[in-house]
This record gives C-alpha cells, sequence and structure tokens, in this order.
C-alpha cells in the first residue's frame, strides 16, 4: 500500500477586488473624495427635458454606502497593522468547480473506488486564496476579533485532544460563521496506524464536532498531509467529501511553498496553525497580518473555501 506523505515535519516531532463595476466605482470614489455632481445636457429645442431623480438619488445613496463601507474597512485595517484593507472576494460560482485529486497524490484505484478527492487548488480563475488553520492548540481572542473585523474567511480543522481544552472558544468561532472540519482525535501518524485504527481517529472526530458543534464535517485533513489507501476508505466511510491540503503554509516570520516557484496563485490552498509565541515566533494575529500583506500587494482576495465545493 502506497504512502502518499506531505512535508510538515515541525509537527511531526510532537480578490481580487473582483466585485462589480459600482463596487471598484466606490473604492475610487473613496480614495479621491464624493464624485462631482454631473450637470444633464440641456434638452433639444421644442422638447421637453426629463429627469430621473428616483434612479440618480438610488445611485448616489448606493455609491454612499459603498464609501462607507471601505471607510469601515480602512480603518479596521489600520487598527489591526495593515496598510490596506483586505480586497473583495468575487461572488461564489453559481457553477461548483470540479475537483479532482492532484496528479501524483492518488492511491490505488482511486477514483474507481469513489475516493475523496484530494487537492491543493481549486480550479478558477479569479485571484482568490483560501485560508486554511489546523490543529486547535492556541485560542487566542485578539484573532476572533480580528478575523470578524477585517472580515476575513478561513476554514479550520480541529483535533479534539487540543479543541477539548475549551470548546467554548471554537464554538464562538462557529457562531462567527467558519466550518470547523476533521483534523482527527488525537493527530496521529495516520498510515502507521491500522484501517480500523484509522477510521477510529476520523469518525471519531466527526461524532465530537457533531455533538458540540451540530454537524459533521464534510471535509479533511490528515495530519501533517499523510495518508494512504486506508485512510480514505476510512475517511469515505466516516461520511467525509474531500480531502483538502494545500499548497502554501504562512506562519508568523515566513512562508514556505509547495511549488518552485515560490508564490501563490488562483485557487490555491494556504495553511496555517492555531499556534502562539510558546509554539512559533509570532501571535495568531502576527500570522494574519503576514498572510494578508502578501495577498493583497499580489491583488488577490481571501474566499471562504466552502463557497467552491
Amino acid at each position: 500500500m502506497r504512502t502518499v506523505g506531505q512535508n510538515d515535519s515541525k509537527w511531526a516531532s510532537v480578490g481580487l477586488c473582483a466585485g462589480t463595476a459600482a463596487l471598484a466605482l466606490a473604492v475610487g470614489c473613496a480614495a479621491a473624495g464624493a464624485p462631482k455632481p454631473v450637470r444633464p445636457a440641456p434638452a433639444p429645442a421644442g422638447r421637453q427635458q426629463q429627469f430621473h431623480a428616483p434612479a440618480a438619488r438610488a445611485l448616489d445613496a448606493y455609491a454612499q454606502q459603498l464609501r462607507r463601507s471601505y471607510a469601515t474597512r480602512a480603518a479596521a485595517a489600520k487598527r489591526w497593522g495593515l496598510t490596506s484593507p483586505p480586497l473583495i472576494a468575487p461572488q461564489p460560482p453559481a457553477r461548483k468547480p470540479q475537483l479532482t485529486t492532484r496528479k501524483g497524490f492518488e492511491v490505488d484505484d482511486h477514483e474507481e473506488r469513489g475516493l475523496p478527492p484530494v487537492f491543493t487548488t481549486i480550479p478558477t480563475r479569479h485571484k482568490v486564496v483560501f485560508l486554511t488553520i489546523d490543529d486547535g492548540a492556541e485560542k487566542d481572542p485578539a484573532f476572533l476579533r480580528m478575523t470578524s473585523e477585517l472580515k476575513i474567511p478561513y476554514t479550520a480543522f480541529l483535533s479534539d485532544y487540543l479543541v477539548k481544552e475549551d470548546y467554548g472558544y471554537f464554538r464562538k468561532m462557529r457562531d462567527l460563521g467558519v466550518v470547523l472540519n476533521n483534523h482527527t482525535l488525537h493527530h496521529r501518524y495516520l498510515p502507521a496506524l491500522s484501517y480500523e485504527r484509522q477510521k477510529a481517529e476520523i469518525c471519531g472526530m466527526q461524532d465530537v464536532i457533531r455533538k458540540r458543534y451540530g454537524t459533521r464535517p464534510a471535509l479533511f485533513r490528515p495530519p501533517y498531509g499523510n495518508y494512504d489507501e486506508d485512510t480514505l476508505r476510512a475517511a469515505k466511510s466516516c461520511g467525509v467529501k474531500y480531502v483538502p491540503l494545500w499548497n502554501e503554509e504562512v506562519f508568523a516570520d515566513h512562508w514556505d511553498y509547495r511549488e518552485p516557484d515560490r508564490d501563490i496563485h488562483p485557487g490555491d490552498i494556504v495553511l496555517s496553525h492555531f499556534r502562539g509565541k510558546g509554539d512559533g515566533k509570532g501571535t495568531m494575529p502576527d500570522m494574519i497580518r503576514r498572510f494578508m500583506k502578501l495577498v493583497t500587494v499580489k491583488g488577490y482576495a481571501v474566499a471562504r473555501l466552502e463557497d467552491y465545493l
């Protein structure tokens, strides 16, 4: 049986503002000030000039609303140490992209047996990336406030041996709209376990999340990114539909890249961890600042992973 492994050695030892044209106009207005009134052209002689004041007022009100929204986001960005607010992701696709297992990440008869696809990128033409955060060791209230105020979506993959220290923290996270997913009960190296023990780790965490947070996850991420055929068979039997891995990893002080060009790409999934100063070189807000500065300067928005599945 072939084992598929990822590079996560440290823990093994323990948009594009792609909204509508009106949105782009409003952002420009927010930067340049209120637009100058436009005088209508005089009506030709002998004709009565028609005005459409209600439509003009509605457009003006909408532009003012967008300017206020931008000002609010800019103020939040400044408060959290960012030079510019996060870009706004486009509307989620009405027709979801077809997800297949990345080449080289397959197990034997992967597609024929209907095993969950394993992928590192979501097919999209938009400049969006997806933030995912693993484990659950650090439970920083400032992180919840920061991501909520900046409206940064992310997906959590939780392990019970860490989450059970404070189930309430992740309940607050769920109430803020974050989807909580499966990262096993005890964060074991799964290929070393039998099929039955792998199933217990995965299905057991499905049960914990259902009991504590009300739903059984559709997403599962194997610890360290390592899995084999038994892992995916067990995950499927537990109700898992997708196995997202990652293409980049962001820390409080640096980035790691899977691809040789050492860059981010449209649809990339980015990994981070619930870690504080005790486990790394900064806080969770420090990690978010590093993540957002690079993503924003490269013209990417952060989208919600589940909206593309």
